[in-house]
């Protein structure tokens, strides 16, 4: 066996659909929410699926926040996302990027990003 790694396990421009947002036009529906998160993790290389973090934890993670109901800002969000990949012991940095698409007419989107380190 091989001795763990710093490595990066990412996922990139994961789409959900969020409740989210201050603005009254905002509650009572979702709107598209794009999100990056990277995680800086000790692993091992034996490159199997123990060995590493999962994409699939990741994308269920953000679920999870998401069906905790309306959030009123993507801090927020990005928060309790990056929170949650931290419990995963073998994490020590995580990333997460939180972008709204349609939150300004003028711009393709605007955003929060977020790092947490042990």
């Amino acid at each position: 066996m091989t001795r763990p790694m710093l490595q990066r396990v990412f996922v990139h421009g994961l789409r959900l659909e969020a409740a989210i947002g201050v603005h009254a036009h905002e509650h009572g529906r979702t709107q598209p929410l794009l999100v990056d998160v990277e995680l800086d993790a000790e692993l091992e290389l034996d490159m199997g699926l123990d060995s590493t973090i999962n994409y699939e934890t990741v994308v269920a993670a953000a679920a999870a926040v998401l069906a905790d109901g309306h959030l009123q800002l993507v801090e927020t969000f990005a928060d309790r996302l990056a929170r949650a990949c931290l419990d995963d012991a073998r994490v020590r940095r995580v990333r997460v990027r939180a972008e709204k698409p349609e939150a300004l007419a003028q711009a393709a989107g605007a955003g929060f990003e977020l790092v947490l380190e042990r």
